[in-house]
């Protein structure tokens, strides 16, 4: 089964109502240059949010910063965006579980990959002079450099009309998607019924 991840959550009734769906992950935003920044002030009824495994994405954020929002948002994974070191991953893990985003343009962005030994899954994204939020897809096929052991997200410009070739993944380490700007109706506000779709044909 794929695993949906839906990424980019801000507001506490439209997460409650991602809730009802069958999805595996949500993810809030740390980064405080995103457009889907989180408020801080519904810190209390995101933290009792139960219904799907909680992910905070964090870029170059100080570890001490992260492990304070874990604690407060109970967050079950933290996800690495930025320029982290696998020394820093390592000490995370120690006290969560690790998602590392890999910007990736070509064959050579897989290189250095298998420093990380302490994540729980890796995310390949589109490199961007940002941290993520492209919109585009990269070339798919470039994962067949991949010859890691830890299993894989992919994420960036994935909208329905990502399906067929999601479906046509053959990677043995493929193992979800990453989902945020392309079922949108404003940044940090999901489009319910997209999604809805989305997973029925997937």
């Amino acid at each position: 089964m794929i695993k949906i991840k839906v990424c980019g959550l801000r507001e506490i009734e439209n997460l409650n109502e991602v809730g009802n769906l069958n999805v595996h992950f949500v993810g809030l935003n740390f980064y405080h240059k995103s457009k889907r920044f989180i408020d801080h002030s519904d810190a209390c009824k995101l933290s009792n949010y139960k219904a799907h495994l909680k992910v905070g994405v964090f870029v170059n954020a100080k570890k001490q910063y992260l492990l304070d929002m874990v604690k407060i948002y109970r967050l079950d994974y933290v996800q690495l965006h930025g320029l982290e070191t696998p020394e820093f991953v390592e000490e995370v893990s120690a006290k969560v579980k690790v998602i590392k985003v890999f910007s990736i343009n070509n064959k050579e962005d897989f290189q250095n990959i298998d420093h990380y030994k302490h994540c729980e899954y890796f995310l390949f994204d589109t490199k961007t002079p940002l941290y993520g939020g492209s919109g585009k897809m990269f070339d798919w096929s470039l994962l067949d450099n991949y010859h890691g052991d830890t299993d894989f997200f992919l994420a960036g410009g994935i909208t329905m009309d990502s399906i067929e070739a999601i479906k046509q993944l053959k990677h043995p380490l493929f193992k979800g998607v990453d989902i945020n700007s392309g079922f949108e109706i404003e940044p940090g506000l999901k489009h319910i019924g997209l999604i809805q779709q989305f997973i029925k044909l997937l």
